[in-house]
């Protein structure tokens, strides 16, 4: 039986230790290029970033890995929701192509 756990989440700091005034992208980058460099599929997005798994466990270790990015930090927020499906995979596209089909168009992403 296969499993997809898709994850969508948003981690940065909220101490001034992580900023440069407003701005978090370095440390956003940090979390991004650590992802990037795992392998695993991920979609970065202007207010987070979605990735599936194949199990909660590998979910959780990607969790894991965008933590320890920021874990110098005094203060870090993350937002985070999952979708979890037995009997799937390749939903991080699917579920787009699913909505175009419907659509009979492409839609942006």
């Amino acid at each position: 039986m296969s499993l997809s756990v898709l994850v969508e989440f948003s981690m940065f700091p909220t101490s001034a230790d992580g900023r440069d005034g407003a701005s978090v992208s370095k440390s956003v980058s940090k979390v991004i290029d650590a992802i990037d460099k795992s392998g695993i599929s991920y979609q970065l997005t202007p207010m987070g970033t979605v990735f599936e798994a194949p199990s909660m466990k590998e979910a959780l270790a990607v969790l894991e890995l965008a933590y320890e990015q920021l874990s110098d930090l005094e203060r870090v927020y993350s937002s985070l929701k999952f979708d979890i499906r037995k009997n799937c995979e390749n939903r991080l596209t699917a579920k787009i192509e699913s909505v175009e089909k419907v659509l009979n168009r492409k839609v942006k992403h």
